[in-house]
C-alpha cells in the first residue's frame, strides 16, 4: 500500500474530511500515490478502501470476493517558484466541466477547491480514467506498428476535433480572447522568462526579435460566430490516456492547465515540436518531449501536418513560424521547470535533464523561422 502523505499532499486526513464534506465518492482514509511523468501541475491518485475494510464485514454469497479500491485522481500547482496567472486550477476544472459529454473525452471532473489550508494549495478532483500512456519508446513497445499507425490517426483526428468544437455551444465563449493571441502570447512568455530565467542562453533575444517581426495575422479568431477556437495548449501523445484492445481508441485528453481560445495553428506547432521522429531520441530538445513516436508505425509530422490541414481545411503556409514560437514556448515552460529543480521544489525524477533542452531548443527555433514560408 502506498503511503498515505506525499509531498504536496501531507494532510491526508484532512483531504479525506473535505472530499467526504463535499459529498466526493470514496470513503475512509486514501492512499496517496504520485502519478509521474507530469512536469507542472502535480497529478496524484487516491486509492480509497474497499467498502466494508477494516470494518469486520466479509463479503456476502458464495465465491464473493473483496470489492475493488474507489479510485479518484487529485490535481494541484507544483510546489514553489509559481508563476503568476500560471497553474489555475479553476481554469482547468472549468473546461473539464465544459468537455465532459463532447467528442472530446476528459475525466469526469468532481469537485474544486481554492482553500490553499486543505492540503496547501488549491486543487480539483476528478474520476479515475483506466488507460495507458505512450511516452518512452519501451512504452511503445506495447503497441504493433498498425496499432501505432491508428493512434497516429486518433491523434491528429482528437486534435482537430478539439479545434472544431462549438466553444459557445460547450459553455467556453469567454473562456479566452481570440484576436490578438500570438501577441499576448509573446508578452506573457517573455514575462514567464524573466521571472524564471537561471543563466544566459544564446539565441534567446534575437528569437524574441524574430517572432515579433514575422507574426502571421490571427488564425481562427472568427470561427464559430466570432467566439474563437479552443487550444489545447500542451497537446502531446503523453497528454492522453489510450485503449489498445479490442482496437486502439483514446479514453481521455489530460492536462488542460494551458487551454484557452487562440490560435489552432499554435497548437499544432506545439504539437510537432513533441512529436519526435527515429533518430531523435537522444537529442537535448527531445528530452522534453516522449520518444515514444519514434516507434515503428507512428506516423512522421509532415505526415500529421498533411491530415490536420485536410481534416481542417487550415492554410499551413506559416507552419514554420508556428513551430518555432512552439519551441519558444517550451523553452520558457522548461526553464520554469529547471529553476524549480535547482530550488530542490520538483517531486519525481528525470527533472535535472530538463534545462538541457532549453538552449537546443532556442536553436531550433531559428532553424525552423529559417523555413517559414
Amino acid at each position: 500500500m502506498a503511503d498515505r502523505s506525499v509531498p504536496g499532499v501531507e494532510d491526508v486526513p484532512r483531504l479525506a474530511r473535505w472530499l467526504a464534506d463535499s459529498g466526493v465518492p470514496g470513503g475512509g482514509l486514501p492512499a496517496v500515490t504520485m502519478i509521474a511523468g507530469g512536469r507542472s501541475n502535480l497529478t496524484y491518485l487516491l486509492e480509497f478502501p474497499p467498502a466494508g475494510a477494516g470494518d469486520g464485514q466479509r463479503p456476502a454469497g458464495p465465491g464473493a470476493g473483496p470489492e475493488p479500491a474507489a479510485l479518484l485522481v487529485l490535481r494541484r500547482p507544483p510546489l514553489g517558484h509559481v508563476l503568476p496567472t500560471a497553474h489555475d486550477m479553476a481554469r482547468e476544472y472549468r473546461v473539464l466541466s465544459a468537455l465532459h459529454g463532447t467528442a472530446v473525452p476528459v475525466p469526469r471532473p468532481l469537485a474544486l477547491c481554492q482553500d490553499p489550508a486543505v492540503i496547501g494549495a488549491p486543487f480539483y478532483v476528478m474520476e479515475h480514467v483506466p488507460g495507458q500512456v505512450l511516452r518512452s519508446r519501451e512504452d511503445a513497445e506495447r503497441v504493433t506498428p498498425a496499432q501505432a499507425g491508428a493512434i497516429s490517426e486518433l491523434f491528429v483526428q482528437m486534435l482537430a476535433a478539439i479545434h472544431g468544437l462549438d466553444v459557445q455551444a460547450a459553455g467556453l465563449a469567454g473562456f479566452g480572447r481570440p484576436a490578438g493571441y500570438l501577441t499576448r502570447q509573446l508578452a506573457r512568455w517573455q514575462r514567464q522568462w524573466e521571472l524564471s530565467v537561471t543563466r544566459e542562453v544564446p539565441g534567446y533575444a534575437e528569437l524574441v526579435a524574430r517572432l515579433t517581426d514575422r507574426l502571421p495575422p490571427d488564425a481562427g479568431a472568427g470561427a464559430h460566430g466570432g467566439a474563437g477556437v479552443l487550444v489545447h495548449g500542451d497537446f502531446r501523445l503523453d497528454n492522453m490516456l489510450l485503449m489498445t484492445a479490442p482496437r486502439p481508441q483514446i479514453a481521455a485528453v489530460l492536462d488542460w492547465e494551458m487551454s484557452t481560445l487562440g490560435d489552432p495553428l499554435a497548437d499544432l506547432g506545439l504539437t510537432l515540436v513533441y512529436w519526435s521522429e527515429p533518430g531523435e531520441e537522444t537529442l537535448p530538445a527531445f528530452t522534453a518531449g516522449a520518444s515514444a513516436t519514434t516507434a515503428p508505425g507512428f506516423g512522421r509530422r509532415d505526415q500529421l501536418a498533411a491530415r490536420y490541414a485536410a481534416l481542417t481545411g487550415r492554410d499551413l503556409a506559416r507552419l514554420g513560424y508556428y513551430t518555432a514560437f512552439g519551441c519558444f514556448k517550451l523553452a520558457v515552460v522548461m526553464e520554469g521547470i529547471h529553476a524549480r529543480f535547482l530550488q530542490g521544489k520538483t517531486v519525481g525524477e528525470g527533472f535535472e535533464r530538463e534545462g538541457t533542452a532549453v538552449p537546443s531548443l532556442i536553436e531550433r527555433a531559428h532553424r525552423m523561422l529559417d523555413s517559414d514560408g
